[in-house]
């Protein structure tokens, strides 16, 4: 899998967050987006996941390289069991009844919550949403991953493990963008900082 972005300006109402974003990304590579608040992270982000339009430049993949993208917000449905909430994303993926509940309870055990699997998602903790929601990673069936604050609310045991699902994605050839403000487990990852557009 391989990313391109060509000379990428981001404009939001009347205000121009970055411009001149150029970075390529090869299979097994990671890219650390840093800046201040406003600085345009998230918009790059949702820019590349194709959710905004961008005022000028390039963003070019593979053809038939998926993405998945978890932003800011968990999408954790509060009337539905923590399992329920895995499954019913498991299948608008396509995944059948019994493939999805599989799949489902073998993510919330790898994430630790195994022991919230029949709780409401309205009694989970904010580190528990957000262990469910980077849980999804794990049956998402994605070349690109784009990342925004993925370890908000996450205790250290939960930083570690995210970054073990990092590594073996990266492993198996799977990109990662991600945003963050503080330090992430994402050995020898490029950084681009922003709004300068500037990487390293």
């Amino acid at each position: 899998m391989a990313l391109a972005v060509e000379g990428l300006v981001c404009i939001r109402g009347e205000r121009q967050l970055f411009s001149d974003v150029n970075f390529r990304l090869a299979a097994g590579e990671a890219l650390l987006l840093r800046g201040p608040n406003g600085s345009g992270k998230s918009s790059l982000l949702r820019l590349l996941a194709g959710f905004l339009p961008a005022a000028s430049g390039h963003v070019l993949r593979d053809e038939e390289a998926r993405l998945f993208y978890v932003g800011h917000q968990d999408a954790v449905k509060p009337q539905l069991s923590t399992e329920d909430n895995l499954v019913f994303w498991a299948r608008l993926l396509g995944l059948d009844d019994a493939e999805a509940r599989g799949q489902s309870i073998a993510a919330l055990e790898a994430a630790g919550l195994s022991r919230q699997r029949r709780l409401p998602g309205r009694y989970l903790s904010a580190g528990q949403k957000r262990r469910l929601a980077l849980s999804r990673l794990l049956i998402a069936p994605a070349d690109l991953w784009l990342l925004d604050e993925p370890t908000n609310a996450l205790d250290t045991a939960a930083v570690a493990w995210l970054g073990g699902v990092l590594a073996a994605h990266r492993a198996r050839g799977g990109v990662v963008i991600l945003a963050s403000h503080v330090d992430v487990p994402l050995p020898d990852a490029r950084r681009l900082d922003l709004p300068e557009g500037r990487l390293s």
